[in-house]
């Protein structure tokens, strides 16, 4: 937000008096409504239980194998491209993040 600095300045109790002011007008003008917006993510319905039967449930997700140019990190364990390798050991390669 932006600030005039030029503006005359008012005191502290000339602005709790406006907004005192404020409030009271505001408070008769406008009624409350006791609703409450909830969503639909609100709701447990779509919350898993640790423990629960799952044995029923398909995956949809498809799985992508590894391309020619990428690798995964021997430490961290993420898919990068082969340009983010830093240092080879043996069959392990390691990413730039990892090595620092």
């Amino acid at each position: 937000m932006a600030t005039d600095y030029d503006a005359p300045r008012n005191n502290d109790e000339d602005k709790e008096a406006e907004s005192l002011e404020a409030l009271q007008a505001n408070r008769g003008s406008k009624s409350q409504s006791a609703s409450v917006d909830v969503e639909d993510a609100d709701t447990a319905e779509g919350i898993d239980l640790p423990g629960a039967d799952l044995s029923g449930e398909e995956l949809l997700i498809q799985v992508i194998p590894p391309q020619d140019d990428e690798f995964t990190c021997s430490s961290c364990f993420l898919v990068r491209h082969r340009s983010q390798v830093a240092r080879q050991k043996g069959d392990l390669l390691f990413c730039r993040e990892c090595e620092g």
